[in-house]
């Protein structure tokens, strides 16, 4: 199984991030996550989309989405070449203990405190998903009490490949 992250450019429609997640529901893939949101130019969104699926399905994938009308472009955002981030809120269950070490794992990751409580910290970090990942697995023994992440978007290093429109 592979981990693919697809960038699409599509024309922002009503619909079409619905159409564009039933291609999914339809053929039984899995999303692991998606994001969207409107371009400079408000004609356009761009859709990132999270899949971990084998070679062969990933490829279908791909061919699918293209055959969709309101999708102009479509990049296969492969690391080293492109820049994914992902934005995660953690809610931590703290102790007059436990309250410095969990701030000193945060401040390990450049996290930020974003609201102080008694009983609880929540904490706000950008980064790769492996990054994410990281930070959620340190703060897991202290109790999550509430997690939110955004799913991952991203953009394409460089100009060789900007779709001009």
């Amino acid at each position: 199984m592979k981990r693919q992250v697809f960038s699409l450019l599509v024309e922002n429609t009503s619909g079409v991030l619905s159409r564009i997640a039933g291609l999914f529901t339809r053929r039984g893939y899995n999303i692991d996550s998606i994001t969207a949101g409107v371009t400079a130019d408000e004609r356009y969104s761009r859709i990132t989309v999270v899949v971990v699926e084998d070679e062969v399905v990933l490829e279908q994938i791909e061919k699918q989405l293209a055959k969709l009308e309101e999708v102009i472009d479509i990049k296969e955002l492969k690391s080293g070449a492109s820049v994914c981030r992902e934005l995660v809120m953690i809610k931590v269950s703290v102790t007059p203990g436990t309250r410095q070490e969990i701030i000193s794992i945060a401040d390990i990751f450049k996290a930020k405190i974003m609201d102080v409580c008694s009983e609880a910290l929540v904490i706000e970090l950008t980064g790769n998903l492996d990054k994410v990942d990281a930070l959620i697995k340190l703060l897991e023994p202290y109790g999550i009490l509430e997690l939110a992440r955004t799913g991952a978007t991203g953009l394409s290093r460089g100009t060789a490949d900007v779709k001009m429109l």
